[in-house]
């Protein structure tokens, strides 16, 4: 018993491979045994070299995994060499030993799976002229075609296994691929919730320390220069902010996975906004029930618009309007003529092709709508996003200062 659990855990430990190799000793001892005693049968032989002509047909075998064209070219000069130098038996008319040709048509079989082709060729060639020359009457062509079919099929499993492998192997990069997709796709999404939040209560806090001289009456001087450096710092912190940002920034729009604010927090954005000294108007028409990532891409949208509009048009009146119906809610954040007039007519670069518009309209092509941003006819800057209602639906781009 002490034996047996000391020997088991060896046992279980054996790799596939290993007991590969076990079955292939084992097979060769059993047609070494049979190859010896029958070889009297089929040959005259002196008994001294028997054990070596008996080894010639059944041991090359051992080598069909190591090394099989050695092995081959071992079993194969062996029946080259016996029907030269032993005389058949009397009631036995075949050349060699069948185990010796088991052997042989195994490790052919092998090199046609498992060595280069020119080799390939060469084993085949050799042996299908070594049985045409050998094998007694016409059974030298039969044999010869047999061994044509046999090459054929290790060819064809050599292919297959091949295939398979190259398969796996672009299913590897194709995994790897996807893998560094994703993660540049979440590196995107986390840049694009950074400066929708980010850089929108920065631009609050920015406008609140540029305003408070107005809005507050009797500031010392020392306060005043205190909320001017504050409003410094949080610019460059904003600007700042901003190159780490185009770093996370990838190409392509993604929809949205993490749980995020809907429409129902509309009104805390404009009272936020309204906190920082900013005149905002709301309306509201009747809203369809959209989907939680529509609701999303319209409540990043919204907080976007607001924040251009207080960084670059401060002192500007600005309107917020919800509508829908049962296909489509539109989203229109505009602001009027009174701030910056580089804004009011619609020049600044940062505002029409930075990072915010970008990612604005990203936001409303993944989830199957469009945005618009340009002047206003009148002056001003204003924001259109159409959205649908139901998913699926196309929509015409909208067009900006037309309400």
């Amino acid at each position: 018993m002490g034996v047996a659990a000391a020997v088991r855990p060896r046992v279980a430990r054996l790799s596939g491979s290993q007991w590969a190799d076990i079955a292939v000793v084992f097979v060769t001892a059993v047609l070494f045994t049979i190859a010896w005693p029958t070889l009297q049968v089929t040959h005259h032989v002196p008994a001294g070299v028997q054990p070596l002509v008996a080894g010639i047909a059944a041991l090359p075998l051992i080598l069909v995994r190591a090394n099989p064209a050695l092995g081959w070219a071992v079993s194969a000069a062996g029946a080259l060499v016996i029907p030269l130098v032993f005389d058949r038996t009397d009631d036995y008319d075949f050349p060699w030993q069948v185990v010796h040709v088991m052997v042989l048509m195994a490790l052919l079989l092998a090199v046609s799976m498992r060595s280069p082709l020119p080799v390939v060729g060469v084993a085949w060639v050799s042996t299908a002229l070594l049985f045409l020359a050998n094998a007694p009457g016409q059974d030298g062509r039969g044999w010869a075609f047999g061994l044509t079919v046999l090459v054929a099929f290790g060819l064809l499993i050599r292919w297959l296994v091949l295939s398979r492998r190259q398969l796996a192997q672009q299913e590897e990069v194709a995994e790897v691929e996807r893998a560094r997709r994703a993660i540049l796709e979440e590196r995107a999404r986390i840049a694009r919730d950074l400066h929708d939040v980010v850089a929108h209560h920065m631009s609050l806090v920015v406008v609140q320390a540029q305003s408070a001289p107005y809005r507050l009456g009797g500031l010392s001087d020392d306060a005043k220069a205190e909320f001017d450096s504050i409003g410094a710092t949080a610019r460059e912190a904003l600007n700042e902010i901003r190159g780490m940002l185009g770093v996370l920034r990838s190409d392509g729009h993604l929809p949205e996975h993490a749980p995020m604010p809907g429409l129902d927090r509309i009104d805390e954005l404009v009272e936020g906004s309204r906190r920082a000294g900013m005149t905002v108007t709301v309306e509201r028409g009747h809203l369809a029930a959209l989907s939680e990532t529509a609701e999303l891409a319209l409540y990043r949208i919204a907080q976007e618009s607001l924040s251009n509009a207080a960084r670059h048009a401060p002192g500007a009146a600005v309107h917020l309007r919800l509508s829908g119906d049962a296909e489509v809610t539109e989203l229109r954040v505009a602001n009027d003529a009174g701030g910056s007039v580089a804004v009011a007519a619609g020049a600044t670069p940062d505002v029409v092709s930075g990072h915010g518009i970008v990612g604005m309209r990203d936001r409303a092509l993944s989830v199957g709508g469009t945005l618009a941003a340009g002047p206003r006819p009148g002056g001003g800057f204003e924001v259109c996003a159409r959205i649908p209602s139901v998913p699926g639906v196309t929509l015409s781009e909208p067009v900006v200062g037309s309400a």
